[in-house]
């Protein structure tokens, strides 16, 4: 439940209260800040701790009636500290990123909220001694940024002495200079770093194992009795209330789109079972706040209890979108297979959708790009007729997505990511190497997602069942029908559309199709490397690729129409007849999801007549625990209503808080692009 004071507090931010003290960078003059660094020959380095000074000095500190949890954007936009023709001159020899900027991996919170900030700024400053002049110029930086957020916490203890607020400005006071030594003091320093690594002008920063670097914090103080479960409950739902006030101005693809993502639960090396009472807290702070951040990912395997799948599905019936479920089983050892040290594969977080990285080592750069399954089946059929059968034909796809694989990873040359040396400060082995965590961590690998994998099962299927088995369809009539996008081909579409086989329905002669294409991707990135001298990893997600890559997709032998969606994710085609969520499951949890371990989850839509009793929630919670032993890799369900959804497109102001899952993460349907509502719209299915 909540309290009131929290209600009140949800109500004014929900209601956009809070934009009143907004300002744009323009209006304090620091979108020109820029063209001063760049006269004055300021390196990158010096120019990023710069900017952040200036951010956080500009900021205004504002605090505001009932909050517990404080730090609030006033400034929208975090402007660029390279002018345009910077920005042109880098983009002319290098390869950037989205837009350039470092973004989506996870920071060692825990270390840097156990330590505090003045003992880290010391070590950095101390470090300095030893360093060559490169590494000096990044722990200056580091160190000025350390200070800037420190001045802005600062700012804020003023302001909560000037209102009063005596237990707040006591706990500002305290984590300015010093580690956490209680739950709140906790809470606020992981929203002053977190804030500011936003401010720093980096992205889909996410929070990792919040329930593990937080557990300590929260037992000693019910332990002690320095509070009770309601005071920490409260002090809980103000630290996820924080993390939507300012969502709308962090960069995505659409609002709700921002990495802000957390995860529960899993279990040590040891095999000792780590969801705690924090976790279960944080899942009923989701229920109750009903809001889209912080996205839940909830670690799971073969073991996990019953009902912690409850709690989780309890979630998916109130419509977030989440919690998405990551197994252990399948996920540890596929990070041990691609070189991960067995105690930080047993530490994995998920990046901002659902890709594994390691939190405070990796500077993994998790979807680099993508692998169309889909487009390479579909220019396979111009040379369809070279083939006397199916394993021969298959094997020219095996080399095209071998061949595909190397053209992708033959790209990502001479890569350059700004520098950020606040977000280096928050990850290991920085210090020791005097260097941004931009030019290199432990792990550097790329990750590939694959796209349209159902599409391609669906397609192939068609193709040996009626081209190479039955022999009831020729090359040249498939051909021509493509070509004309089935127009005066109706009889044919009709048959490729709805009575060939498909993935979903538990077939095995199908789904093997599936393993196949995933090992072959898997091969074909096996052995190739980075110029940082990572690897690349395949993964079954699709982020938005799913939309880029079915506009220039002809027909293709599924019975899909050119223009028409492909599936999101791992997840069966739209427009197959499917005999429900349990075959689903089955098929997709077959062959060796370990080696898809970029990640990419089964995304199923539930019609929300599902929830009409709690002998469904039950049934659910089974089988999300069935996928999870039957070997599936990741899951996330979706609860809709068709008419809520169409009528939200005609009346958006009835469903302002109406969530959905889009990909990888939650938004609110009104606030998204229409081809995104459609696909939702076009993706439910099923019931229980």
């Amino acid at each position: 439940m909540l309290t009131a004071r929290i209600e009140k507090l949800k109500d004014f931010f929900f209601d956009k209260g809070h934009h009143g003290v907004r300002r744009t960078p323009e209006s304090l003059g620091l979108d020109t800040l820029c063209k001063k660094y760049a006269a004055e020959g300021i390196p990158a380095q010096l120019r990023a701790a710069l900017l952040f000074e200036a951010m956080t000095s500009a900021e205004k500190p504002v605090i505001f009636d009932g909050e517990q949890i404080v730090a609030t954007r006033t400034i929208t936009r975090v402007p660029s500290y390279f002018t345009e023709e910077e920005w042109a001159a880098l983009k002319a020899h290098h390869y950037l990123h989205e837009n350039g900027m470092l973004s989506n991996i996870s920071p060692n919170f825990s270390d840097a909220i156990a330590e505090g900030l003045e003992q880290r700024k010391k070590r950095f400053t101390e470090r300095m001694l030893t360093a060559d002049e490169e590494g000096k110029l990044f722990l200056e930086s580091a160190v000025r940024s350390i200070g800037a957020l420190q001045d802005l916490i600062g700012k804020y203890e003023v302001c909560a002495w000037e209102k009063g607020d005596v237990v707040l400005a006591e706990t500002l006071g305290r984590i300015r200079f010093d580690g956490a030594s209680n739950f709140r003091e906790a809470l606020q320093l992981l929203r002053f770093i977190h804030f500011g690594l936003w401010e720093s002008g980096c992205y889909h920063n996410t929070l990792g194992r919040f329930d593990q670097y937080m557990w300590p914090y929260y037992k000693a103080d019910i332990d002690s009795g320095r509070l009770t479960k309601e005071e920490a409950y409260e002090l809980l739902l103000s630290f996820f209330l924080a993390c939507n006030k300012d969502s709308d101005l962090y960069p995505g693809m659409q609002q709700g789109d921002n990495g802000q993502s957390l995860v529960l639960g899993g279990r040590d090396a040891s095999g000792k079972m780590l969801f705690n009472e924090l976790s279960s807290l944080c899942l009923d702070a989701s229920y109750d706040l009903n809001l889209i951040d912080p996205k839940i990912n909830l670690r799971v395997d073969r073991n996990t209890p019953l009902e912690v799948y409850k709690q989780g599905a309890r979630l998916t019936k109130r419509g977030l979108g989440f919690p998405q479920y990551d197994n252990d089983d399948v996920v540890v050892p596929g990070l041990e297979r691609l070189g991960y040290a067995p105690e930080d594969a047993n530490d994995y977080v998920v990046a901002a959708c659902w890709e594994f990285i390691i939190p405070g080592k990796a500077m993994d750069i998790v979807n680099i790009g993508a692998l169309s399954f889909a487009g390479l089946v579909s220019r396979s059929v111009d040379e369809l007729g070279s083939f006397e059968n199916f394993e021969d034909y298959y094997a020219h796809i095996d080399g095209m997505i071998k061949d595909e694989c190397r053209r992708i990873a033959a790209g990502y040359k001479n890569l350059y990511i700004a520098p950020a040396p606040l977000y280096s400060v928050m990850m290991d082995g920085t210090l020791e190497r005097a260097r941004d965590i931009t030019l290199g961590a432990k792990y550097n690998n790329f990750g590939i997602h694959g796209t349209g994998i159902a599409t391609a099962v669906d397609s192939l299927a068609a193709i040996r069942k009626y081209v190479f088995e039955e022999k009831s369809l020729s090359v040249k009539e498939l051909q021509a029908a493509l070509d004309a996008n089935f127009e005066g081909y109706d009889a044919l579409w009709k048959k490729l559309r709805f009575e060939a086989p498909k993935m979903g329905n538990d077939d095995d002669g199908t789904d093997e199709l599936a393993a196949r294409l995933l090992a072959s991707f898997d091969e074909g990135l096996s052995g190739l490397r980075n110029e940082r001298g990572g690897i690349f990893r395949a993964g079954t997600g699709t982020a938005m690729y799913y939309i880029f890559h079915a506009v220039h997709l002809k027909a293709t032998p599924d019975g899909r129409k050119a223009g028409e969606v492909i599936p999101a994710n791992y997840s069966p085609s739209m427009y197959t007849r499917h005999k429900g969520p349990v075959s689903v499951i089955k098929s997709f949890s077959k062959g060796d999801l370990g080696r898809s371990i970029n990640g990419g989850p089964l995304t199923i839509e539930l019609d929300d007549t599902l929830f009409r009793n709690e002998e469904n929630l039950e049934k659910l919670a089974m089988l999300i625990r069935s996928y999870v032993q039957l070997g599936g890799h990741q899951l996330q369900l979706n609860t809709l209503n068709k008419e809520t959804l169409l009528d939200a497109k005609a009346h958006p102001e009835k469903h302002r808080n109406l969530i959905v899952r889009v990909w990888g993460w939650s938004g609110y349907f009104v606030e998204l692009d229409e081809c995104y509502q459609n696909h939702i719209i076009d993706r439910i299915k099923f019931t229980m």
